[in-house]
């Protein structure tokens, strides 16, 4: 059955972590004054910066703050959340801390009596063959028991190293013209054709490529829009411009909120 509701705001990539906590407090805000206005609350991945474990979260007062802020948010409001990139290796232990309801990627929803596909969105960048492989693999769950099975430190270690490899060849990729990256890194129309023709709508809202913009869009005869969820980052204002936003949809229409600004 199809989730409906009357109104929704949808989120993502907020990348939670210590080293960040303005960041953190924006969207501890958030849980405590804007998601409860809405009818449910969409988290489509990478809440946290990583995430390798549920068991980390019993001795870390950071990871203790969010399940709070978030249980008291779905206390008011129902709230679902979509694996990402970093965290999908947020288990039914966390799950049940915050009271968050798991949506599979991609999911149908339906807000406002309008159709649309959510998910993170790193599926949708086909271009990068490299990460598809790379993202295959660790989605499998024998290797996510695996990794889990290792103690905690290595886990750590693991992580921090392909977060540096990450980082490494982000920038790279940034010797490259802007063209070249964005075409690799970013979703492709094929991808997002096909998502949404597998549901029979013309509507997708996704996160992952830190490119907010509402985009129509059209490959042969098919035709859609496409929403694209902000990163959070209010915690390096000397790179780029502070930036946190949520979309809201409900009987007015489709808006994007600068939560920056509040």
């Amino acid at each position: 059955m199809i989730l409906q509701y009357a109104s929704a705001l949808l989120i993502s990539d907020i990348h939670l972590t210590p080293s960040m906590p303005l960041t953190a407090q924006y969207f501890f805000d958030f849980c405590e004054k804007e998601g409860p206005k809405a009818e449910a609350v969409f988290i489509l991945g990478d809440l946290f910066e990583y995430w390798v474990g549920d068991d980390t979260s019993t001795n870390s007062p950071f990871q203790q703050e969010v399940i709070r802020a978030l249980a008291k948010l779905s206390a008011k409001t129902k709230t679902y959340y979509v694996h990402g990139n970093r965290d999908f290796l947020i288990g039914s232990g966390f799950l049940k801390k915050t009271g968050m309801t798991f949506l599979p990627d991609p999911s149908l929803i339906e807000i406002a009596t309008e159709k649309y596909v959510v998910c993170h969105g790193d599926s949708l960048c086909t271009a990068d063959v490299g990460y598809q492989v790379f993202r295959s693999l660790v989605r499998k769950p024998w290797i996510q028991k695996l990794f889990l099975s290792m103690p905690l430190s290595w886990r750590r270690s693991i992580a921090n190293g392909l977060r540096s490899n990450s980082h490494t060849q982000y920038q790279r990729s940034a010797s490259k013209s802007s063209t070249q990256n964005n075409m690799r890194t970013n979703v492709t129309l094929q991808a997002c054709a096909s998502v949404l023709k597998s549901q029979s709508v013309d509507k997708l809202i996704h996160g992952h490529t830190h490119l907010p913009a509402h985009h129509h869009e059209q490959l042969h005869e098919q035709t859609w829009q496409r929403w694209v969820l902000s990163d959070w980052d209010l915690d390096h204002p000397e790179s780029t411009a502070p930036r946190a936003s949520a979309l809201s949809i409900n009987s007015q229409g489709v808006r994007y909120i600068d939560l920056s600004k509040s």
